[in-house]
Parts: C-alpha cells; structure tokens; sequence
C-alpha cells in the first residue's frame, strides 16, 4: 500500500521541483524590480505547487522578447 502511494506520489514531487527550480532561476536572472524579489522566491517555496505557477502568471517581468 505505500509503495503505490510513494510510486503515485513521485512524479507530483518531480513536477513540483522542476516548477520550483525553474521559477527560481527565472527570478533569479530576471531584473531588479524594487526589492520584489524576496517577496516572490517566498510565494515560490513556501506556496505549495501554486507559487510557481501563480509567478510565472503575474510576478514574471513582461520584458520584450526578440524571435529571430
């Protein structure tokens, strides 16, 4: 019973990671924008799956992209 718990339980853990990590190194590379940035790494770690998700929805800077 918990072997199938851990085996259902382990792709959600590797998503959420992945999520995780790569919101903090967007963060991280991204500009200075008036101290925000402690406030955001917060919401990422501490907010469940959400806080990623919910930064790459609204804290993530809008800056112009260029596609060649």
């Amino acid at each position: 019973m918990t072997t199938d718990l851990f085996y259902l339980l382990l792709p959600i853990l590797v998503i959420d990671l992945l999520l995780k990590g790569t919101a903090l190194i967007d963060l991280y590379r991204g500009p200075q924008e008036s101290g925000q940035k402690w406030i955001w790494a917060f919401v990422i770690i501490f907010v469940s799956t959400f806080g990623p998700i919910i930064y790459f929805l609204f804290g993530r800077s809008k800056g112009v992209s260029s596609h060649d």
